[in-house]
């Protein structure tokens, strides 16, 4: 079923009879009626194809128009006897997308996509036959703008992630994919009220999730706008119309103020000899909602806002105009925003300023060239994506195709769905940080990424390989969150190699899906070995056997969407896929599967301890909020990506996330064969005393530990010092012997392990 689809499906009936009344092999597209002919009946109350007629007759050659005609008599013909919810043929909504694609002066390949949407989809139609009749460009148009209903998924959250991630990876490769995307949920936004609340709400929630960042991420203003008030409207029926009824009530008295304020900056440019088109723009819902939820504001102190347009005649005259409104009125500190030297990642370039206006009032200003306005508004489909003659790209090209590619190489980095979504949606937020390399080249990131993402914005081998950072010419941790105007420098070395902490403070989609891919092949061994180890227990607390036969293999393997049974063992090992719940679809297939016989075998019906070494690699870590060694009571808890994190029982951190997740949790023990130190930190305070520091050193290496980190305190009042040491030793007994030796030294007056 199509996610955002508004039409009935046809009935076999009313196949048959299309088929039979127009068969489509043997048309020719030279051998058919203009476009402008009578309609057919299948189009009786819907939209005209006049209109689409004379757009597509102002930049398409005689050609183009006959192979459009024939999109469109192919697509009527599948479509005939299909009607939408609203009762129009379905015929309509094809031509309506199409009519969208023209506005943007979209290609004649482009419009016959729009044209031939959802044939595929719908109507079963198969590439190959579009391939014959349309070329394998459009027909690929097609393919990408279709969904995979013929797959099944175990969630419909999974059909929706994988369906998403055809239509990006389409739209990587072309992006016109998307561009008729966007028209067609355009269009079925407008057409949303014959729908159920709850469809209303789903298809709005994902329009808000995923088009709408797609539009700003192309520039695409007027469809962003759009589709952001359509959206509001149906996600959120009674905040709509309150607000709309609130505004409808203040318009009147608002007019004077913007009469007054068009009429003052007119005549001061004007005065200036600045030639300018002035317009004042009214804030839509959704803004004042927003802005209200966001901010915590009244509804009054948000109207308060006034925006205006003014688009002068050259890129001079853009700073002339801004020093002319700042002497009509006063600016607002920290309210002035220069997108003309620092463009927007969708090429927007205009100047913000907020200034005090008339009454007090805060009044926006943008101010912008023609050429910047008219890419402010169209986006990517101002200026077209492909080469021009010369083959060069201009500036939002390049930025726009290094974009599409990004998403190639997450992709290529992530195995599952859900999770490349999830990568992208990070990515598809508008708002930025813009930060420079040494060489002062502008990066521009998502709002709170790190210096570790900056690293992996310049290359994901630079991103691989970092070992430090420093932000403004000062060393700084990875973690740190980079601010507008930073100068970020990154230290690599081929010996670094990402940590699964990384994934704890990284920000970006594709810092994220690299650090993922890293540990995915250097962690695949021991995540496999951990998963098959896990899963047999699982098992065998069902009292199953734990050999699965080839057959059960065989229907999980297709119920899972996984290659091989090695791979969910890998996917079980890193905490993606849970060993107890494969185990109990396993039941389930047995149970339902009337060839398949259970084979149950006697055990304990509960899953061993998972034993730990120590020398696991990272598959196992020991976790650095607690540093459990050895005598410790330990638990384990399974994290997404990350593997098995090995707490301390009483550990503060694992009882909270353990109480949040329980089913994430495990049983696991010390291993009785241990032959490495392990990391704990103590806290020795000490009286401020010459050589107290060497003397609680020494008795420490006296002690066979090694001191990998410490740290000093002063408490310059009671002339006391606190020593913060990080140790390796071999055990809790090692432990407490070290600490009664060091107790024993003169000067020392507590010492305790630190477990926060």
């Amino acid at each position: 079923m199509n996610l955002t689809s508004q039409d009935s499906s046809m009935s076999s009936a009313a196949i048959t009879k299309k088929r039979a009344v127009a068969p489509r092999s043997g048309r020719k597209p030279a051998d058919t009626p203009p476009l402008s002919d009578p309609q057919p009946a299948s189009q009786i109350g819907g939209p005209s194809i006049t209109n689409l007629t004379t757009k597509l007759a102002e930049y398409l050659t005689p050609a183009e128009l006959k192979q459009v005609k024939e999109a469109y008599r192919f697509s009527d013909e599948v479509h005939l006897g299909q009607m939408r919810k609203s009762g129009e043929p379905y015929i309509s909504h094809p031509i309506a997308v199409a009519e969208i694609c023209a506005n943007w002066k979209l290609d004649a390949q482009a419009i016959m996509a729009a044209l031939l949407h959802d044939v595929m989809e719908d109507q079963d139609v198969k590439k190959d036959e579009l391939i014959e009749h349309f070329g394998a460009p459009v027909a690929t148009l097609v393919d990408g703008l279709s969904k995979l209903d013929k797959i099944e998924f175990q969630s419909q959250i999974e059909a929706q992630a994988e369906n998403f991630r055809k239509m990006l990876l389409a739209m990587a490769r072309d992006v016109r994919v998307i561009l008729v995307k966007l028209a067609d949920r355009l269009h079925n936004m407008r057409t949303l009220g014959v729908m159920t609340p709850e469809k209303k709400r789903r298809i709005a929630r994902e329009t808000m999730e995923v088009y709408i960042p797609i539009a700003h991420r192309l520039g695409l203003n007027n469809i962003y706008r759009e589709l952001q008030e359509l959206a509001f409207s149906h996600l959120y029926p009674l905040r709509h119309r309150t607000l709309a009824k609130a505004v409808k009530a203040v318009r009147g008295n608002r007019r004077e103020v913007v009469s007054k304020i068009l009429e003052s900056v007119g005549t001061t440019l004007a005065a200036n000899g600045i030639n300018a088109q002035i317009d004042g723009r009214e804030k839509s819902l959704f803004g004042i909602y927003r802005k209200m939820h966001i901010k915590h504001l009244s509804f009054s102190q948000v109207l308060d806002v006034y925006g205006f347009h003014i688009v002068v005649d050259t890129f001079a005259n853009c700073y002339l105009a801004l020093g002319t409104l700042h002497a009509l009125y006063k600016p607002m500190p920290g309210k002035f925003k220069d997108y003309i030297a620092i463009p927007k990642l969708n090429d927007y370039q205009s100047l913000h300023t907020t200034l005090i206006g008339p009454y007090g009032t805060p009044v926006e200003f943008q101010i912008r060239t023609q050429d910047m306005h008219r890419i402010a508004e169209l986006g990517v489909t101002a200026h077209w994506l492909y080469k021009d003659e010369k083959g060069n790209l201009s500036d939002l090209q390049q930025r726009t195709h290094a974009w599409l590619q990004s998403l190639l190489d997450i992709q290529k980095q992530t195995g599952d769905s859900a999770e490349f979504l999830e990568h992208v949606k990070v990515d598809l937020f508008p708002d930025s940080v813009y930060v420079f390399t040494p060489k002062s080249k502008i990066i521009a990131l998502p709002r709170g990424a790190t210096a570790l993402d900056f690293a992996y914005a310049i290359h994901t081998d630079v991103g691989d390989q970092t070992i430090a950072a420093k932000i403004n010419h000062e060393p700084a941790p990875l973690r740190t969150e980079l601010h507008n105007g930073d100068i970020v420098e990154i230290v690599t070395s081929t010996t670094s190699r990402p940590s699964p902490n990384w994934l704890g403070f990284v920000r970006t989609g594709k810092a994220r899906s690299a650090i993922h891919h890293y540990l995915r092949i250097i962690n695949l061994g021991e995540s496999l070995e951990l998963g098959k180890h896990l899963l047999s227990q699982a098992l065998a607390s069902l009292n199953l056997n734990p050999a699965l036969a080839p057959l059960v293999v065989e229907r999980l393997l297709n119920e899972s969407s996984a290659e091989s049974l090695d791979e969910i063992y890998a996917d079980i090992g890193v905490g993606k896929r849970m060993a107890s719940l494969v185990a109990s679809h396993i039941v389930g297939l047995l149970e339902n599967e009337p060839l398949l016989d259970l084979e149950y075998v006697d055990t304990s019906g509960r899953m061993d301890p998972v034993v730990i070494y120590g020398s696991e690699g990272i598959s196992v870590q020991l976790s650095p909020c607690c540093q459990p060694i050895p005598g410790d009571h330990i638990t384990g808890q399974f994290k997404p990506d990350q593997g098995l994190m090995v707490h301390a029982e009483d550990c503060n951190i694992a009882k909270r996330q353990r109480n949040k997740d329980p089913d994430r949790w495990i049983e696991v023990l010390w291993s009785e064969d241990l032959n490495r130190h392990f990391d704990c930190r103590i806290k020795v305070l000490v009286h401020n005393g010459k050589g107290i520091l060497a003397r609680v050193a020494a008795e420490i290496g006296d002690s066979d530990a090694n001191i990998i980190y410490v740290n000093m305190e002063d408490d310059k009042d009671q002339m006391l010092t606190q020593l913060i040491f990080t140790i390796q030793v071999e055990d809790r007994v090692h432990l407490a012997r070290l600490m009664r030796s060091v107790r024993r030294i003169h000067g020392v007056t507590r010492i305790r392990r630190d477990r926060s």
